[in-house]
């Protein structure tokens, strides 16, 4: 750094800040100083810098599945905005183990992360109160956990519940089954969602029309199918499905047309996630929209603000609100 400081008649201060993407540096400086850095092959000694900084300028994030396309889209979108400022992202997979949540978590940490981003497969936050006594901040995506204090960005899941089974009535469907997820916060509160809308429609709610899965994130698309097999059984069979995420939806759509039925004339189906496989889909998917561009990118912006500040910040409760996307899978105009 010393010497292309001195090549370029600059501080070894301007070249620091070249190199960890700082706001305040001109373009044309910041051009000069990355032609150069590119001409002698230079690559940071990262090690070192954390000795003088404090920081690794690392920051780990564990999810259920790495396939899923909804965690695919936060880690990217959490990549792109840490990289923005100079900070690498470490991924793992917990698979929806909690055991196995925990022994990546203790991986993540013995790296000495700057921040820990957690998509947790636990049903309580206890377990998160030994990861507090290791100093290192820490956010929860997606998933909370009820009178746990804790950093978290997600959606308005009970809302989410609400504006799908909204739509599907609005559609004409009056028997209105939902393919749940499991026993975490998303999972309640979108069943809790469906059932308030039912209730504020008049419209009785059937335990029957209510399929409950253990894991939902990890073989989703076979979780659905079956899903909507158990529910073509009951009678009178329902005419509308709400599912907890796409894939389950996905599934559930194509085991319906399987069965000879059509989407969505005789069954409506709507996910959650809004997810891009529109062109991979025999029936495009409506879906709640959840945000996980947006989820991921202010998920970076608060790991950051928190690793800035000189004191521990109050811990930040960040709800966005989800959207109704139609497409076919609910439009028995045709018009989707």
């Amino acid at each position: 750094m010393k010497d292309i400081a001195k090549d370029l008649g600059l501080s070894v201060v301007t070249i620091s800040k070249v190199l960890r993407n700082h706001d305040d540096i001109g373009e044309e400086t910041r051009e000069r100083v990355l032609a150069r850095v590119k001409e002698l092959n230079y690559r940071p000694n990262l090690t070192a810098r954390s000795l003088v900084t404090g920081h690794t300028y690392l920051i780990g994030l564990v999810v259920p599945d790495l396939l899923h396309p909804f965690f695919a889209e936060v880690a990217k979108a959490i990549s792109t905005a840490l990289r923005k400022k100079g900070y690498s992202l470490i991924i793992s997979s917990s698979e929806e183990d909690p055991e196995l949540e925990e022994q990546e978590i203790d991986q993540l940490l013995g790296r000495q992360l700057d921040a820990l981003i957690i998509a947790s497969s636990r049903k309580t936050g206890e377990p998160f109160r030994r990861v507090e006594k290791q100093v290192t901040p820490y956010i929860l995506i997606d998933r909370e956990f009820v009178g746990f204090p804790a950093n978290f960005v997600g959606i308005d899941d009970e809302a989410a519940g609400i504006l799908a089974t909204d739509h599907l009535i609005a559609v004409g469907c009056e028997r209105i089954a939902h393919i749940r997820g499991p026993e975490i916060s998303p999972g309640i509160r979108r069943f809790e969602g469906y059932k308030k809308s039912l209730a504020q429609h008049g419209m009785q709610f059937r335990p029957e029309y209510v399929v409950a899965e253990r894991t939902v994130d990890v073989e989703s698309r076979q979780l659905g199918a079956e899903g909507i097999r158990r529910l073509l059984s009951v009678q009178p069979r329902p005419d509308g499905v709400f599912c907890y995420n796409d894939p389950l939806a996905m599934g559930a759509i194509n085991a319906t047309l399987e069965a000879g039925l059509n989407v969505p004339k005789d069954i409506a189906v709507i996910g959650c996630g809004n997810l891009h496989y529109d062109d991979s889909l025999r029936v495009p998917l409506s879906s709640i929209d959840q945000q996980s561009q947006r989820i991921g990118e202010r998920a970076a912006r608060l790991a950051l603000s928190i690793i800035a500040a000189k004191t521990p910040p109050r811990r930040r409760r960040i709800i966005l609100d989800p959207s109704l996307v139609v497409r076919a899978s609910t439009d028995r105009t045709g018009n989707a």
